[in-house]
């Protein structure tokens, strides 16, 4: 499965990465997992159908659909986090997760390599092999490019649908302390055709 295309702009004073091929993560709704991030540079002018969000506070951008809401930007100083949704009801979504690192985190490797990270997160989910079984994580890709960690894999609940998540991990510096700068998109199955081509445009 290929990866989505994203963008997001990051403008962190000791950072200013240029990115697409955005991979996403998240892990919202009926799941509560650790958080990971992304960067890239969205584009100022918005394509037909989409809009720009600016957060002033945490130095981002991110053109996301026009109809889509905007929930979250909850933030305790340590944490941030911002989603974006469709205006429906829906298990599909975008956000943005900023997390502060302590000092000796200062580039993606001090969580170890990619592969082995992705291996991590994913086992680290999957309660498939409990009885009675649950919660199913497979691993898809897993790949480094300008150093961002770029993750996608499947969660699926006993009885439920298979949700499908890309990830985009990177850190950027805000001038006092690193922060781990997480972009998520999901889709479930069912939603596919509906809001898939949608996050693939988000940048």
């Amino acid at each position: 499965m290929p990866f989505f295309l994203f963008s997001l702009t990051i403008e962190d004073q000791s950072l200013k990465v240029q990115r697409r091929d955005l991979l996403l993560h998240t892990i919202l709704g009926s799941f509560s997992l650790p958080t990971i991030v992304p960067l890239a540079f969205a584009e100022e002018v918005a394509p037909e159908g989409f809009q720009v969000y600016t957060d002033d506070v945490n130095k981002f951008k991110i053109t996301i659909p026009q109809d889509w809401q905007i929930g979250g930007g909850e933030g305790n100083g340590f944490k941030s986090v911002t989603a974006f949704y469709p205006s429906e009801a829906s298990n599909s979504n975008v956000s943005v997760v900023i997390t502060g690192l302590g000092a000796d985190f200062t580039k993606l490797e001090s969580f170890g390599k990619v592969d082995a990270f992705a291996e991590n997160l994913v086992s680290g989910l999957d309660r498939s092999w409990q009885r009675p079984p649950g919660v199913s994580a497979k691993l898809i890709d897993s790949k480094v490019t300008k150093g961002m960690y770029y993750i996608e894999y499947t969660l699926r609940n006993p009885g439920e649908s298979e949700r499908h998540l890309y990830s985009v991990l990177g850190i950027a510096n805000n001038g006092w302390y690193n922060r781990l700068y997480t972009l998520t998109g999901q889709y479930l199955d069912e939603e596919s055709d509906k809001y898939r081509s949608k996050i693939e445009k988000v940048r």
